[in-house]
């Protein structure tokens, strides 16, 4: 099953608004994407939130680009920066990237943002987010997958096992 932003953000608020804070806290990320022979391909990149949705950019031919053209499964990591500024926790997305070629959609994306030129445009579609952080002694692990409802999973410093919430 998959999704939009805008969906995401209408079934999640609360989710989306932490994953939007943290992408948005640092401009550089890390992007997973599929080498043709399967293997992973890790590589930085600038993540926007525009128009209820989610979106990549890069340059032209880019491998990451190429990546996604063949295979548009992908995962994104926030930048989590420095060890005392990861307010938020660690925010990951994983799920389908979808080239634009609009040229109307493609101008209004240009005209708001301003890319270097030319670029190949993407908007995501998200299967999963996962946020992964620390509350008192826990360890919090909240994930969410389109149709589902956000499942959190705490686990304490202590040796009982992990335990979910409803």
């Amino acid at each position: 099953m998959t999704t939009d932003w805008a969906a995401f953000e209408a079934a999640q608020p609360e989710l989306a608004s932490t994953a939007r804070r943290r992408f948005q806290q640092f401009k550089h990320h890390v992007l997973a994407t599929l080498r043709r022979d399967g293997s992973p391909r890790v590589t930085g990149i600038e993540v926007d939130f525009r128009f209820g949705e989610m979106w990549l950019g890069m340059m032209p031919q880019s491998r990451k680009a190429l990546d996604l053209l063949r295979d548009p499964r992908f995962a994104v990591q926030a930048n989590p920066g420095p060890d005392t500024s990861m307010a938020g926790g660690d925010v990951r997305v994983s799920g389908r990237a979808v080239e634009v070629t609009d040229p109307a959609v493609i101008s209004r994306y240009t005209e708001a943002a301003q890319p270097p030129e030319p670029f190949h445009l993407f908007r995501t579609e998200p299967t999963e987010v996962v946020r992964t952080f620390v509350e008192g002694d826990d360890l919090v692990v909240q994930t969410w997958r389109p149709g589902e409802r956000v499942r959190t999973i705490r686990r304490g410093t202590d040796d009982a096992p992990p335990r979910e919430e409803r």
